[in-house]
């Protein structure tokens, strides 16, 4: 027997929009049938279509049994396009359903194929009448702070509800209730969404976790995703801008707190997260998932207001549990990366722990494309860098290497292979001696790579997360190989104009060795430098140029080019260097550092000896090198001092190590530890003056 049409059903019928509709789904499936067309042999058109009758078969919600019939106030866009409600025979619905269904294998690689066009109406299916959830709203502070704040602030009377008060609603009239949440397509015109649409729907979200108040917000919000777009089939039309924000934000700050209500997820205690555990509902509920992380993706590139873009990054990354083990996720690790590379730093950082989120998923593969795709990303950004620019690649530095820390196995692997090729094209500069070799490595993509392996080799090898942990990352291995392509790479040409790329260099392996603890011999890099800019084959030309900046240069412009306020930038900088990594606790530290420093202060006499004869020196630069001479001096007696009490041999190691320790903590005491505070002070205090010169000449 046909299907006997409900009130609602006639009025979609007799409004017109039944033939686009119609119109809409051909042209879906028929792009459909061209896309698997190129895909491959025939074999795998004939499968495709039988997931495109087994989509539509999850779709079609005929009754098999009078226990199994549904509400006619349920029909769906599907049932419509079925034509039941034209007196037509069910005998093919029958057949349909006699169908044997496909396995579960099958079911899974089925979830990304759905029509966002559909209305889901077996969502509905799923609601839960009569439930109270009073008690869920008191826990709603402990649970969801934020969102409970948002309420507080934006909709406080859905807080102070009545569970107990119908309101002016008459039972009788729920039929019409129901309409009233449905699209009305009375008079062939797509009706507006108003906000007393979205008032009912967060009073039906927020007191009873309803789902289909959910199935329709979703359902308008890609009303809101696809606004002004002609080739689709929209269920609302929106007007008013600020009906437009307002479901916006309902829908992303909602969205989250129902479904983890109904279809919860497991946070382990490793911080990794576990998808929910699939069961009917889960399965219902997949495809609307999906349908929403889509619109999401779509919208995110529409919005220019970057309040309405943060949030919409922030919280639709709380629902990335949900869509791990799908192809959507793919697409929103793109997207977040898009982000995180373009946005301000505020969206930056939203989309960086949206990405670190996908990456804290039990599934391995989605860590792989993670840590690739973010790698890729950040040397993509780094081609150019400039006095703008280095702040947020620094920002994207720090944050990708926390990436690459959550699992140090798995980093391991891309760690290698990436550190290799840096080896590779470093041999190639060796050994063809070009200048298009020479490019190769001498480039701010090469430099920002090995910065980049520094930090990530720094946070998983720190000596501290070592002596808490007790045994040693996996990393560790690579820090010997990457020390091995810094140091060539700074011989590889030593020319004075190539000294900021070396110095770039040095402050890498500086902070490297200061987090490991590992001892890098950085000193014969920067007392060259130094002996050089002191004693140059030719005096130093006098110019009115400005001081250059060396933290935004690897290769020194022409013009700066044997120019006295090029090589005293450069002494200046070359001295800090020395002096930081002379007072790290690897080096001070050291119950060998009176020796270490032996060669180092030998040098420096001579060269500052030959400076005064051949006058080729500022006096400015000879009081530098002579000061940290003294500093340095002084340290080796300081630590002296501390050696005459030692009453255990060299070979007794334990011992050794235990006078290292307690030593290690008092080199801020040092004579080299407390100039390296008065060094410092001094460059934060004129860093601060240059930034207030800025702005101050900005706004004039």
């Amino acid at each position: 027997m046909g299907k006997k049409a409900s009130k609602q059903t006639k009025k979609f019928a007799a409004s017109g929009q039944l033939k686009k509709v119609i119109q809409a789904r051909h042209k879906h499936q028929q792009i459909r049938k061209r896309t698997q067309g190129k895909r491959g042999p025939k074999g795998d058109k004939v499968r495709s279509e039988q997931v495109d009758i087994q989509d539509e078969e999850d779709e079609i919600e005929a009754p098999t049994n009078a226990k199994a019939k549904k509400s006619k106030k349920g029909m769906s866009v599907d049932e419509l396009l079925n034509a039941d409600f034209m007196g037509e025979s069910g005998d093919d619905e029958d057949n349909i359903n006699d169908m044997p269904e496909d396995d579960d294998d099958k079911d899974d690689n089925d979830d990304d194929d759905f029509d966002d066009d559909a209305s889901f109406a077996s969502v509905d299916d799923l609601e839960e009448d009569g439930e109270n959830h009073l008690v869920e709203l008191s826990k709603l502070a402990e649970k969801d702070p934020e969102f409970f704040k948002y309420l507080q602030e934006n909709d406080r009377e859905l807080l102070d509800f009545d569970p107990h008060d119908t309101g002016d609603v008459n039972p009788d009239d729920e039929d019409d209730i129901d309409e009233d949440f449905d699209v009305d397509m009375e008079g062939g015109k797509t009706p507006t969404l108003t906000s007393v649409h979205l008032r009912r729907w967060q009073k039906a979200l927020l007191e009873q976790r309803s789902l289909r108040a959910l199935r329709k917000l979703l359902i308008a919000f890609r009303a809101a995703a696809h606004l002004n777009e002609n080739d689709q089939v929209l269920a609302w039309s929106i007007d008013s801008s600020s009906v437009y924000n307002k479901l916006v934000t309902t829908a992303l700050k909602y969205t989250p707190v129902v479904l983890e209500y109904h279809v919860p997820y497991k946070t382990l205690s490793n911080g990794k997260f576990k998808p929910p555990t699939q069961t009917q509902k889960s399965k219902t509920l997949q495809k609307l998932i999906l349908s929403y992380f889509q619109n999401i993706i779509h919208i995110l590139s529409q919005l220019t207001d970057n309040e309405l873009l943060h949030l919409a990054v922030t919280e639709s990354a709380k629902l990335i549990p949900y869509i791990v083990g799908s192809r959507k996720a793919s697409l929103v690790l793109q997207k977040c990366l898009e982000l995180w590379s373009s946005s301000q730093d505020n969206i930056r950082i939203a989309a960086f722990l949206a990405i670190r989120r996908l990456a804290s998923g039990t599934d391995e593969s989605i860590m792989d494309h993670v840590l690739k795709g973010t790698y890729l990303t950040l040397i993509r950004s780094t081609k150019s860098t400039n006095v703008y620019s280095l702040p947020s690649v620094n920002l994207m530095k720090n944050s990708a290497s926390e990436v690459f820390c959550i699992d140090h196995s798995t980093a391991y692997q891309h760690a290698f292979g990436y550190i290799r090729q840096l080896a590779i094209h470093l041999r190639n500069s060796m050994k063809v001696k070009t200048k298009e070799a020479y490019k190769q490595v001498y480039n701010w993509q090469y430099v920002h790579c090995i910065d980049f392996w520094s930090i990530v080799l720094a946070r998983a090898c720190d000596s501290r997360k070592r002596a808490e942990n007790g045994k040693e990352s996996d990393l560790k291995p690579l820090i010997y190989p990457l020390v091995q392509v810094c140091l060539g790479a700074i011989k590889l040409i030593s020319t004075s104009r190539s000294y900021p790329f070396h110095l770039h260099i040095i402050r890498s392996l500086l902070h490297l060795t200061k987090h490991t603890d590992i001892y890098i011999p950085l000193s014969p890099c920067l007392v060259s430098i130094l002996t050089s800019i002191l004693s140059p084959t030719s005096k130093p030309k006098s110019s009115t140029l400005r001081p250059l900046e060396l933290e935004v240069q690897i290769r020194a412009p022409q013009q700066y080019v044997r120019t006295r306020v090029y090589y005293e930038g450069v002494l200046e900088e070359s001295a800090y260097l020395l002096t930081e990594w002379l007072a790290s606790p690897t080096v001070q530290g050291s119950i060998s550092f009176p020796e270490i420093v032996v060669p180092i202060v030998v040098l420096l006499r001579k060269a500052l000896k030959a400076s005064r004869s051949g006058g080729s020196s500022s006096g400015k630069d000879q009081d530098a090198v002579k000061v940290l001479l003294e500093r340095i001096e002084e340290s080796a007696k300081w630590i002296e001092q501390r050696r005459k009490s030692v009453v255990f041999a060299p070979g007794q190691l334990a011992e050794v190590e235990s006078w290292v320790r307690e030593l290690r903590d008092k080199v801020e005491d040092s004579p080299l530890g407390k100039y390296l505070k008065v060094q410092k002070r001094l460059r934060e205090k004129r860093r601060k003056l240059v930034e207030k010169a800025c702005l101050h000449y900005l706004i004039s």
